[in-house]
């Protein structure tokens, strides 16, 4: 049996290599995963080996946006017994300009403004130079070699840094510098220690302090400086380097799981092609297993030999999977470099832990999809060889129909449950009722497609196009189970489409609604606007009102807590319901939404305490009620406020808006709002709509990144349409031979493949187009109170999806069709 098995695979090399392809594409998907994440956990974990080397203890803040370590408490280290050396740290983000005056872009990569210091006061090795010389007076900075490169800049050459919190420097570059970080785009720029605390800090904090003992162990300088020094966070070397590490793992495992969801999509979606093209192959050797079981072959012998076939062609797709997924790895890779995300670099890491996972999956994923044809096949009895025809439609569809129809009322009350309501529950609820809607497709899906597709195949006129409705749905379970690989696709392609055009619509109603300011100032989302930016337009001509916002983190009552904090009137840019009091706040007033108040029992005159990352506490008054606003969040507080609440390198603006005096030229304001903030570097001018834009293009990005993951599930679906369609082909054979003999021409049995085939991938495309819009809806609902206020229906993209499937419905069958066509009447009538 095992060498009947094998042969059968060899007789048929084109359905093997179809089958084998659906395995392939989903391991090298999870291989690929795997393997770009080992490869950027290990290159990461290279380059933190070299965190704190030579440092016995850290010393910082307990809170990390806090100012630091306080001045004085350096000095009350270097007072313990059993410390040796102290270096203290400084340093921020900054924007480092090239040659060509344009900012140096590096990505997702750290650009940091840090304090030089010297080798008789640092403590591990002397930091290498390459070219020039340190950092010796205020306006000279090093730059690491890799963001020389990138900027183009040399010793002895001009440019600016901006620093969000002070402006922009001029600064003349006096060396290059050689580190283990370099890489990436990692931009590294130091300062002299005196200029880096004048514009890095307030003055009286530095960012951490580093420790070197004498002649004690991790632990002991650590417990004898946590002792002098209680209020501050005290880490050995070792636990510094080991939080970096794991921090690091978390967010690549984040990205693994995230990468391995759409491969598991991807496998899912070929379960489907791999079961469908095992129940077609058991269906045409029904005669071949018949006679098998006639000479003596046992039942268990039969299920044995279809199972070894999946066996075979689960290893021989998971090891050609994993070779592929090695290429992806290095592609993706690749990819995401050429958009410059500051990634390091490093060789591939293929772990034996991908391996064993590559192939498992694959062999498990295949003998599960083929267990139940293989069921199929043990049960056949001998006396079937004695029948002519070998194609079944299968038992009846009543069962399943009716168990459909049941989890589908369920599905339906569970995601109209959720949608009703918002938060996670609501969410979960609706994720709950989206599984159940999906398994009742899945067994009802034979028993609609018949009526459906009949509808649909209700325009084809003549005999090819009645033919072709009628093969469609001859075996309702093969139609729909190769139609619902294309369904779980343009399923989550139509939900995450909705979800991202109410996002947009919901973005889109918030600036042409409560948005009144003429032109928005940005910057970039790691950066902020520079805080000179408002003082900076100002004085500029036209100009009438200008009101910065800013994003104030504080804790209350002991819980963090994300306000807002503007420097003017709200109500002169934006629009403002002031239900009780004034929004107009300045000093220590306090203005809150309605909900935020009744959630925090607020009234008029209320002392609010906040508690800054310092752990300074500020006593605000409620001043003011306002309806609920989704640009001024649940409370705003003033400028002043802001200052006493945020440290000095932590305050920048989060957009400053623009309104224009009466009568002003809005063309020349803006010339003169682009010429004021030009120095500043990192600021954008934008009326609401390029601002809107600027919005909907971030969401775009998103979408696109989701919709390549996708699409790895659609090309599985395609080539599932093409197994099918091919077997099919096989299996109708004689019937195609006789309709060849009684004068149909080949173009008409092309014609007849194209049109059965665009059938199966419309019927699958409204079906997963229909899922997905209401699951997306359902979500889109649970998030309503989260700022997701409009709901948008992508109308465009889902015509586009469903011509698109018509179109890939017949460029899946041109193979199959040009198969059929070349068919041999009498070759197919007797057999030969």
């Amino acid at each position: 049996m095992r060498r009947v098995s094998l042969r059968n695979l060899v007789a048929h090399k084109v359905r093997l290599l179809l089958t084998v392809l659906s395995v392939v594409l989903g391991t090298a998907f999870v291989a690929g995963s795997f393997i770009f994440t080992d490869t950027l956990q290990s290159t990461f974990n290279g380059i933190f080996e070299d965190t704190a080397q030579g440092v016995d203890v850290r010393v910082q803040s307990e809170e990390a946006r806090s100012s630091g370590v306080p001045l004085s408490d350096v000095e009350a280290i270097r007072a313990v017994p059993g410390v040796r050396t102290v270096q203290v740290a400084v340093s921020t983000p900054v924007v480092l300009l090239d040659s060509a005056g344009d900012p140096v872009q590096g990505g997702g990569a750290p650009s940091m403004g840090e304090a030089y210091v010297a080798d008789d006061q640092r403590i591990g090795d002397p930091l290498p130079f390459l070219s020039g010389r340190p950092p010796a007076a205020a306006g000279e900075i090093a730059l690491n070699q890799g963001a020389a490169d990138n900027a183009g800049l040399a010793p002895g050459d001009r440019t600016k840094v901006l620093v969000p919190a002070q402006g922009t420097v001029d600064v003349v570059i006096s060396g290059i510098y050689d580190t283990e970080a370099d890489t990436g785009g990692y931009v590294g720029a130091l300062f002299t220690s005196a200029q880096a605390r004048q514009l890095f800090t307030d003055g009286n904090h530095v960012t951490w302090v580093d420790v070197a003992g004498a002649g004690l162990s991790q632990e002991e300088v650590r417990d004898r400086v946590a002792q002098a020094l209680p209020g501050l966070k005290v880490q050995t070397g070792d636990q510094v380097r080991a939080d970096t590490q794991a921090e690091v793992n978390q967010a690549l495992s984040f990205v693994n799981y995230f990468l391995l969801a759409f491969g598991a999509i991807a496998l899912l979606v070929g379960t489907f092609i791999i079961y469908n093209t095992f129940s077609m192959i058991v269906a045409q050797r029904l005669r071949e297993l018949a006679l098998l079981r006639a000479i003596g072959a046992s039942r268990r012998q039969l299920s044995r030999s279809v199972i070894l076939e999946a066996v075979v062609v689960g290893l021989v797709g998971s090891v050609v999977g994993l070779a592929a997924g090695v290429g992806l790895a290095y592609g993706l890779r690749s990819l995401l470099n050429s958009f410059n995300l500051g990634l390091p670099e490093g060789s591939l890491q293929l772990a034996p832990r991908t391996v064993v996972v590559a192939l498992v999956v694959g062999v498990v994923v295949t003998v599960i999809s083929a267990y139940a044809p293989a069921r199929r096949a043990s049960r056949i009895p001998p006396v079937q060889a004695m029948r002519e025809e070998f194609a079944s439609t299968g038992t009846s569809l009543r069962g399943r129909t009716i168990v459909a129809a049941v989890v589908g009322v369920l599905g339906v009350a569970a995601v109209g449950a959720g949608a009703a309501s918002t938060g996670g529950g609501a969410a979960s609820l609706v994720g709950l009722g989206a599984l159940l809607l999906i398994v009742a497709v899945l067994l009802g899906a034979p028993a609609f497609s018949q009526p459906v597709i009949g509808a649909l195949g209700a325009p084809l006129r003549g005999p090819v196009g009645r033919l072709a409705r009628t093969n469609a749905v001859r075996n309702p379970r093969r139609t729909a189970a190769t139609a619902f690989a294309l369904t779980l696709g343009l399923m989550l392609v139509s939900a995450i489409g909705m979800f991202g055009a109410s996002a947009k619509a919901s973005l889109n109603s918030v600036v042409d609604n409560d948005v009144t300011a003429d032109y928005v100032l940005s910057g970039p989302d790691m950066i902020g606007v520079p805080y000179a930016a408002s003082d900076t337009v100002q004085p500029v001509p036209g100009v009438g009102q200008v009101v910065a916002v800013q994003n104030v983190r504080v804790q209350i009552d002991g819980a963090d807590e994300l306000g807002a904090a503007v420097d003017g009137d709200p109500g002169q840019v934006m629009v403002v319901d002031a239900q009780q009091g004034d929004v107009a706040v300045t000093g220590t007033d306090m203005a809150v939404s309605e909900t935020a108040a009744q959630s925090n029992g607020w009234r008029m005159g209320d002392t609010v305490a906040l508690t800054s990352p310092d752990g300074r506490t500020v006593p605000t008054t409620v001043t003011g009620v306002y309806a609920d606003n989704q640009l001024l969040g649940d409370w705003v507080v003033s400028e002043q406020v802001y200052r006493d609440v945020t440290p000095a390198q932590e305050q920048v603006h989060a957009v400053v808006l623009v309104k224009a005096a009466p009568g002003a030229d809005l063309a020349t304001l803006r010339t003169g709002l682009e010429q004021a903030t030009d120095p500043l570097l990192v600021v954008q001018v934008q009326d609401r709509e390029q601002f809107k834009g600027s919005l909907a293009s971030q969401i775009d990005t998103l979408l696109a990144v989701l919709y390549g993951l996708l699409a790895l599930a659609i090309v599985i679906a395609v080539l599932g349409i093409i197994n099918t369609l091919a077997l099919s082909v096989v299996e109708r054979r004689r019937e195609i031979g006789m309709l060849r003999a009684v004068g149909m021409q080949r173009a008409q049995v092309r014609r007849n493949v194209y049109l059965e085939s665009m059938l199966i991938a419309i019927f699958g495309a409204l079906v997963g187009v229909a899922l997905g819009l209401g699951f997306g809806w359902a979500f889109v609902r649970t998030l309503r109170d989260s700022g997701l206020g409009e709901v948008a229906v992508p109308w465009t993209q889902v015509v586009i999806m469903l011509v698109g499937s018509a179109v890939v419905g017949v460029l899946a069958a041109l193979w199959p069709a040009s198969r059929a066509a070349r068919t041999r009447p009498l070759d197919a009538i007797t057999g030969g």
